[in-house]
């Protein structure tokens, strides 16, 4: 069998490892339209910020070591169209400018996506960046650096905005964070989280500009100089756009079905409309297990589950993708968060009916000391009214207790409810925890509601 993967982040590469793990004879062609094979954006901030000092080391893999393994690896050639009907693709080679035709038995398409370029005057003037990618990577660790910088502006507050923010910031620039939405981060935590972190961001340089529309860039001398709101002006010597992205979809109108939003319609078990041609990663939706529907949740852990499940499916193992929850996580300063599933501030657009508990305690015993590590904690648990089934939940603290929002996502998987949770056996140590789990004080106060 002869296997075509399309696209070298998460979810390809998960899917080209699937194949090697279960079926490593398969022919395996391997296609990046970029000259760096695997390259991880969700690993910039720690490249920007130093901690990680080679840009070449955020990566899963690379063209020698696979090879090594038996796929045959295309760096700088492009997928630019397929003929579902005679199975085959064509392919642009960048380096010498050849062309080509590749048939194949099997087509995984791990296009991803591309960040959505604001249509507004001034877009294309110099210094208006994204933050997607090892060249913008390379771009944006120089400005870094750029005595001439002074004034960030980022467009979009999620994971990606907020990254960009806290790097400028620590690399000494003043910084101002534009989004449309009322609250920064507001599609991952509620109002009682947001509060503290937008805080936490304006004592370290960043301004929050919310509840705004871009309507330009200015520039002076082809280089962007300011970003004009319908609320204000703010002086701009960078301007990084993370307002979102869409889906790399193009190519493929008319070849496989794609929704009003230009994603890849696939079935439970990664097919498109064409049986043999899969399709994973940021251009398809996933099943959501808090609403039992689907969902559009651009995350890499999401994108790997597909590919290794796209990998079994091809090869003739029968799996379908199993619901997720959107869980995630990100440290801004000193504090780190994570959420999954639904919240107060979501489930309306979800059209799912919620509670809430918000229960705020120590991470450990009250004698343990704050200078030991016991930091407060802020924990909501998010459910049902009806049944108590668990819809998500969020956690903060200055400690890291993240984690237990794996808990959660399991809880939600497996349809628990706050009846469950609130017994639930976990550990207690001083030197860890306290004797009630969070969760547990949660869920028992969510109980409490239910009676």
């Amino acid at each position: 069998m002869k296997v075509i993967v399309v696209g070298s982040s998460h979810g390809g590469y998960e899917t080209v490892r699937g194949i090697l793990a279960d079926q490593p004879n398969t022919e395996i062609q391997w296609y990046e339209k970029g000259d760096f094979l695997s390259f991880l954006s969700c690993g910039m901030q720690l490249y920007l910020e130093g901690t990680v000092k080679d840009v070449n080391s955020v990566s899963y893999a690379t063209p020698a070591g696979m090879s090594a393994q038996g796929v045959h690896v295309f760096v700088q050639q492009e997928i630019t169209s397929v003929d579902a009907a005679n199975q085959t693709v064509h392919v642009v080679n960048h380096a010498d400018g050849t062309e080509r035709d590749e048939n194949y038995d099997k087509l995984v398409l791990s296009v991803g996506a591309v960040p959505f370029e604001l249509p507004v005057p001034g877009h294309d003037l110099q210094n208006v960046y994204a933050m997607r990618g090892r060249d913008w990577a390379i771009k944006l660790k120089a400005k870094t650096v750029d005595p001439t910088v002074k004034n960030v502006v980022v467009i979009g507050s999620g994971y990606i905005g907020i990254e960009a923010a806290e790097v400028f910031a620590k690399a000494g620039m003043h910084v101002t964070v534009i989004d449309l939405l009322p609250r920064l981060l507001s599609l991952y935590l509620d109002e009682e989280f947001t509060d503290t972190l937008t805080q936490t961001m304006a004592d370290h340089g960043i301004e929050a500009a919310t509840g705004q529309s871009v309507q330009s860039f200015e520039g002076v001398d082809g280089k962007v100089s300011a970003v004009v709101t319908d609320q204000g002006t703010y002086p701009a010597d960078l301007v990084v756009s993370a307002a979102g992205i869409k889906a790399n979809t193009a190519m493929l109108d008319g070849v496989v079905d794609l929704d009003d939003h230009g994603l890849i319609k696939i079935n439970d078990y990664l097919q498109t409309s064409n049986e043999n041609i899969y399709a994973v990663g940021d251009a398809t939706l996933v099943p959501f297990a808090p609403t039992d529907g689907v969902n559009r949740i651009a995350l890499a852990t999401n994108a790997r589950r597909q590919g290794r499940i796209a990998a079994k499916n091809l090869l003739g193992t029968k799996m379908a993708m199993p619901a997720v929850s959107g869980s995630s996580a990100l440290s801004v300063f000193d504090y780190h968060f994570a959420s999954t599933g639904i919240k107060a501030g979501t489930s309306e657009k979800l059209g799912v009916q919620s509670a809430s508990v918000m229960v705020t305690d120590t991470a450990r015993p009250k004698f343990v000391p704050e200078s030991a590590g016991n930091a407060k904690v802020w924990f909501k648990l998010t459910f049902d009214p009806t049944d108590g089934r668990i819809l998500g939940a969020q956690i903060m603290s200055q400690a890291d207790v993240t984690a237990n929002i794996n808990t959660i996502a399991l809880a939600v998987q497996a349809k628990l409810t706050v009846y469950d949770l609130a017994y639930t056996d976990f550990f207690f140590q001083p030197g860890f925890d306290r004797p009630w789990n969070i969760m547990n004080v949660a869920a028992q106060k969510a109980v409490k509601t239910l009676a």
